[in-house]
């Protein structure tokens, strides 16, 4: 099946994620929506009631920024990925919606699902998918590198809106995602996934 990146921003790049309860309530979307009998409401905050059968993607990666989120996904069933992200960008707009009293669409109206090529720069977008966070604390480092690799890893660590804990087997929200997967796909290990991003981290130059 087909790997796909997706990517959606808060309409005019607008904060979309202000606290912990949202970025909880997307969270538990990705695992709810998941599922091929999923319906676009539900009421029980405990995510973890929802069998894994039936899954209409396989997440490898997740990072949710406060104006935009990032995916890598693997479909399981032929157009899962648009399916997917209409189901989650729904579920939230809605939950957003009715909790800050307001109306109308919140994400740009065509998120990127863009198709993974096995190129050069394949092994690297895991890499790229889970620095994303760094923004938040060196704002143009995309352009300008990094200043301090090790206080950009620390940050990481401590982000718990993304993948990457997971990936370096620090249990946050594994049962989002397919670690095996993943592991098997890019061809590596915690501690290696661990290393290789760390060593990207200090030497990344990011086209301008």
């Amino acid at each position: 099946m087909n790997i796909f990146h997706i990517l959606n921003r808060g309409i005019e790049k607008k904060k979309v994620f202000y606290d912990k309860t949202d970025y909880s309530r997307f969270i538990a979307g990705l695992y709810k929506f998941n599922n091929k009998n999923s319906a676009l409401r539900f009421e029980n905050k405990n995510f973890i009631d929802i069998p894994k059968q039936n899954k209409i993607v396989e997440i490898l990666q997740w990072n949710i920024m406060p104006n935009h989120y990032h995916l890598l996904v693997q479909e399981k069933v032929d157009g899962g990925a648009v399916e997917f992200v209409k189901r989650i960008g729904n579920g939230y707009t809605k939950y957003f919606n009715i909790r800050n009293n307001r109306s109308g669409y919140l994400f740009q109206n065509a998120a990127k699902i863009i198709p993974v090529v096995h190129n050069k720069h394949f092994l690297y977008l895991p890499f790229y998918i889970e620095s994303n966070p760094i923004k938040l604390i060196e704002p143009n480092w995309k352009e300008n590198g990094i200043k301090n690799s090790k206080k950009a890893a620390e940050f990481l660590e401590s982000y718990f809106w993304s993948s990457y804990l997971d990936h370096i087997s620090i249990h946050n929200f594994t049962e989002i995602i397919n670690q095996n997967l993943f592991f098997q796909i890019f061809d590596t290990n915690p501690e290696q996934y661990k290393a290789d991003f760390l060593e990207w981290l200090s030497n990344v130059n990011l086209p301008r």
